[in-house]
């Protein structure tokens, strides 16, 4: 598992980054390791983004990659070669946002599967929906079938 920075911020203050590594027996990554390291971790079935935020989504389709996490999916995105899933955790606002439409259309046409729309997660307004539960089961069945279809 590879991290953004602030997904590895809240994951190590709320103690969840140690339960996940003790309970995958992996290291839970934020950075990129140096070159003469070996991974840790084994080959990859499927690489799923979520939650993603506003901000990732856009570098994600934009093909910036200024993080560990991103810089693995954005390199994922240009081979092809193994599904990626991704969930937007946006509000509606943030589906407002001009460039957004594109941002999500360009993540489609590379072969994305996006966990979104109103049957998933349906939008709503800015801080009008707080401690909001993730459609954690809708994502794995997502995860599970592109992982399957392989």
């Amino acid at each position: 598992m590879t991290l953004t920075p602030t997904a590895g911020v809240w994951l190590k203050a709320s103690g969840e980054k140690a339960k996940i590594e003790q309970s995958t027996g992996l290291p839970v990554r934020v950075e990129a390791r140096l070159p003469h390291e070996r991974s840790p971790h084994p080959a990859v079935d499927c690489y799923a983004v979520v939650p993603a935020s506003a901000n990732t989504v856009a570098k994600l389709a934009l093909g910036l990659a200024d993080n560990q996490a991103l810089t693995t999916v954005c390199e994922a995105l240009g081979a092809g070669a193994v599904p990626i899933a991704v969930f937007p955790r946006v509000n509606a606002a943030h589906a407002r946002q001009p460039a957004w439409d594109s941002h999500i259309d360009s993540l489609r046409r590379a072969g994305v599967d996006l966990i979104y729309g109103d049957d998933v997660w349906p939008l709503h307004e800015p801080r009008s929906a707080p401690g909001r539960d993730l459609p954690w089961q809708a994502i794995r069945e997502r995860i599970e079938a592109l992982v399957h279809k392989v």
